[in-house]
């Protein structure tokens, strides 16, 4: 590379440095899917069958965002072995903490985003 595109490529970083925690933080809750699960979890935990129902989300599509969401500590998956196996999915102090910060981002999105269409899975609203 020449020392003009590394000076450049060193501007770009130096300016970015800034947003990378949001970025990041972004990256892990960063799927309509992941959302739709966490604000299905704030009621209390949940079977995966459940969430199924109240995330619309197929099994695979569901199984992904939770694998996803337990891997990023926003999601605890607790298991039960008495017979049948039970497993069981809540937000963590990590993922409840998040949950307030989506509630301020969702007052912003009511105030500056589109209208958010009705329908049957509203999501991060109470009303």
């Amino acid at each position: 590379m020449s020392a003009e595109t590394d000076s450049r490529q060193n501007e770009i970083e130096t300016q970015n440095a800034s947003a990378c925690p949001v970025v990041q933080a972004i990256d892990q809750i960063g799927t309509p899917w992941r959302l739709n699960v966490i604000y299905a979890l704030k009621e209390g935990e949940q079977r995966f069958n459940e969430l199924k129902r109240a995330t619309g989300a197929r099994s695979k599509t569901l199984s992904d965002a939770l694998d996803e969401l337990v891997e990023n500590d926003i999601v605890t998956r607790r298991m039960e072995e008495d017979a049948p196996v039970a497993v069981y999915y809540g937000l963590s102090r990590k993922g409840d903490e998040l949950v307030d910060v989506l509630a301020g981002l969702d007052e912003w999105a009511q105030e500056w985003g589109e209208e958010v269409p009705d329908g049957p899975n509203p999501r991060l609203r109470d009303d």
